[in-house]
This record gives C-alpha cells, structure tokens and sequence, in this order.
C-alpha cells in the first residue's frame, strides 16, 4: 500500500510520486575548516607575477575555501645600483627591463607596454610595497589585494609609474580611500618596519624567486610552487598538503558577477576562469553581460572589458 505521507516531486526528472526510503538525512551546509595556510609572495613589478593573475584568481575562487591565503611582498627593487639586478635575465638597468616583460606580456597574454622602463622607469618597487602593507593594516586584506591589482594593471598595461607618489594617491583614492594620507603613512619608518617583517617571514619560507606559493597543512608541513604555473600545479599541490585525493571545488561565478568585482579583465582572464577558447570569448562576453553595462577594447594585441 502506497504511503501517502511520504510523496514527493522530483527536480531532475519532473515526475512526482513516492519519495526514497530515508526519512530523514543530515545534511551540513558549513564550509570544510579551512586548514592550510597559503603564502603568494610576490611584489608589484613582478611581470610573472602578472602573469599567473588569471590562474591565481580561478584557484583562489574555486578552491579558496581550503587555505586561508596571506600576501607577502618580496622586495624586488630597493633601487637602481652599479651592479646588475637580475643577469641571468640579462637585466642590468631599467632599460633591460622593457624588452624582458614584453616577452612575458606576449607570452602570458597578459600585456605589458614596458616602454616607461625606458622612459621613466620605476625606481623601486618599496614604495608600492609599503602602500600595500599599509592598506592591508588600516584595513584589510581585499582592500589591499585590490590596491596590488589596480597597481599592477597601471603599471603593466597602462604604463604608469608606480614609484610616483601622484600615481599611487590617484590609485588608492580610486579605491575609496584616502590616497594623500596613505602614501603619507607609507612613507614612514614603521611602514618600512612592516615591509621588512615580510622580508623576514619570505627568508623563513626559504622563497628566493616571485611569484611563489607556498602551503602549510597543521603539521607544518608544506609545498612551495616556484614561478607562474598551471592550474593543475596548484590543484596537486593542495591535494598534496590536504593528503587527500579529491578537492571539492566551489562553483564558478557568473561572468556578470566577476565583472561587477573586478571592472577589468583581460580576454586571457575570461579564457582561464572560464575554459573558453580565445576565438569564442566575444560570443561568450556578449552572451554573459548586459549590451551597455561593458565595453571591448585592445591593448597591444589583447582585448579586454571595462565597466561603461
């Protein structure tokens, strides 16, 4: 005899009629205890560091309920000296820099001009460096991590100089902040204090190269990932901490929800956290975003959106 009291209407199949045999299940809706401690140390003009931002973004949304995450800047450039900086790349002045993230722009697909490197190249990366220290102490670490973002698109894309005082004010004032007061503060003993605690926690992490990941699981025990790598590298990695060997991955964000997040990506962005091939992406994005809330433009090569 059909029990009456225990009906039900399928979602998947549309059919209604008999519920399962259970009665009852539990269920829990909390987020996995977030056990691993994730360090990315990197610095403002890392060009590699550019370079992995579309896989970094995609790891952190998807599996970002795994590891609670913690920026540490590596102090790249104190400042220009005699010696070379960085001959293995056969760097020795600002100059050399310009060709060197071109070839990582065009290789990444994340453009870089480089051509203010020339012109009037960045004199140290401590200045940027400080500000996120700053940022990240008066309020917090999304608001900082923005700032780096926003530093790095001004730098990297748009040819800006990020060790000028006037572009970092107008940066940070984008963010809603008070742009004058706090390169003010960066200017101080005590931030430099802050950045030198970094430098102390990088040399503990054994990281001698940007950008670098490394996770530590409750053990203390860890993984460190050196430069700009796969996806899949950092998924390993996690499992690999985790001693597990599946991860249960959060579900991707609608493209319009992205955008209204970030107000800026790159075609190669989109491609990654999406899996979308380069030739689909204007077909994706107009299917994805309202007509006039976007548009397309290009930047040595790439296409990228911005808010209208």
């Amino acid at each position: 005899m059909t029990n009456k009291n225990n009906m039900m209407c399928d979602l998947e199949t549309g059919i209604c009629g008999v519920a399962g045999e259970e009665e009852m299940e539990i269920i829990d809706f909390n987020q996995p205890k977030k056990t691993i401690e994730l360090y990315y140390v990197t610095d403002p003009i890392c060009s590699h560091c550019w370079a992995l931002e579309p896989v970094l973004r995609r790891f952190k949304v998807q599996y970002g309920h795994y590891f609670n995450v913690h920026v540490v800047m590596g102090g790249l450039l104190e400042k220009w000296g005699d010696g070379p900086v960085d001959p293995t790349n056969g760097i020795f002045g600002p100059a050399d820099v310009a060709g060197h993230w071109r070839e990582v722009g065009e290789y990444s697909r994340m453009p870089i001009d480089g051509s203010l490197m020339i012109n009037n190249p960045v004199q140290s990366s401590y200045p940027p460096s400080r500000v996120f220290k700053v940022i990240q102490k008066n309020h917090n670490e999304e608001l900082a991590y923005e700032f780096l973002r926003r530093a790095r698109e001004a730098l990297f894309a748009f040819n800006k100089n990020i060790s000028d005082k006037a572009v970092l004010t107008d940066i940070i004032t984008k963010l809603g902040l008070d742009g004058g007061a706090i390169v003010n503060e960066a200017d101080t003993q005590i931030s430099q204090q802050l950045l030198e605690e970094d430098f102390s926690l990088m040399r503990k992490l054994g990281v001698r190269g940007f950008p670098s990941i490394v996770m530590i699981n409750e053990e203390n025990k860890g993984v460190k990932i050196v430069g700009s790598r796969p996806l899949e590298s950092y998924i390993d990695a996690l499992k690999q901490v985790l001693n597990t060997e599946e991860l249960q991955p959060t579900q991707l964000p609608a493209l319009s929800q992205l955008f209204d997040q970030e107000k800026f990506l790159f075609s190669k962005e989109i491609e990654v956290m999406y899996d979308i091939e380069q030739s689909s992406i204007n077909t994706f994005i107009e299917k994805e975003l309202l007509q006039n809330s976007y548009d397309i433009k290009e930047l040595l090569g790439e296409s990228y959106i911005t808010k209208i």
